[in-house]
C-alpha cells in the first residue's frame, strides 16, 4: 500500500502559469487548491519569470508537496514563444531545485492519454475527466485544468510503477 502523496502539477506559461495541488490517499485523489499565476502582462520577461519563481516557491512552502509534475514544452506558435515557455519552465524548475523537491516532466500527449485514453483529446475532455477524478465541477481556468491533469497523470504513473516493482520476475 502506498503512502499519502501530494503533487503540485504545473502548466508553464510566461503570461499565465496554471497550478494544481492534488493529494492522494489509498488511490483516491482530492483537490487541495488550483489557480493561475499571472505576472504583469506587459512587464519585462525578467520580472514575469521572477514573479513565477516567487509564486511557485510560495506554493512549495505552503503545501510542501512530495513532488512536482510539470508539463513539457511541446510546441509553440513560433520559436520566440517556445523560448519564453522554456524560460517559464526554468523558473519553475529553479524554485523546485531551491527547495530540493523532485520534478517529473510529462509530454502533453501522455497527460491526455493517461486521463482520457487518447493523446489527441480536446481540452474540454481533459477538464471533464479531471473533474470526474477529483469529484469536482471543473469551473476553473483552462491552465488550472491542464496543471491538475499533469498532477493526476503523475499519480497514475507513480501507481503503475509501484505495481510493476511488486510484480515477480
Amino acid at each position: 500500500m502506498s503512502r499519502d502523496c501530494t503533487v503540485l502539477g504545473v502548466d508553464p506559461g510566461s503570461r499565465c502559469t496554471g497550478y494544481g495541488i492534488v493529494s492522494e490517499r489509498s488511490g483516491q485523489a482530492r483537490l487541495l487548491e488550483t489557480g493561475t499565476i499571472r505576472p504583469v502582462k506587459d512587464g519585462p520577461l525578467s520580472l514575469r519569470l521572477g514573479f513565477i519563481f516567487g509564486e511557485i516557491s510560495g506554493l512549495l512552502e505552503r503545501f510542501a508537496p512530495d513532488m512536482v509534475a510539470v508539463e513539457d514544452v511541446f510546441f509553440a506558435r513560433n520559436s520566440a514563444s517556445a523560448l519564453k515557455l522554456g524560460q517559464a519552465r526554468g523558473a519553475i524548475l529553479a524554485a523546485c531545485g531551491m527547495r530540493d523537491v523532485a520534478v517529473f516532466s510529462y509530454e502533453p500527449t501522455l497527460v491526455k492519454k493517461s486521463l482520457v485514453g487518447t493523446g489527441r483529446a480536446e481540452k474540454d475532455q481533459v477538464a471533464f475527466m479531471v473533474g470526474q477524478i477529483l469529484g469536482e465541477k471543473p469551473n476553473w481556468a483552462r491552465d488550472s485544468s491542464d496543471a491538475l491533469a499533469v498532477a493526476i497523470c503523475h499519480l497514475n504513473q507513480r501507481r503503475y510503477q509501484q505495481l510493476c516493482r511488486r510484480m515477480p520476475g
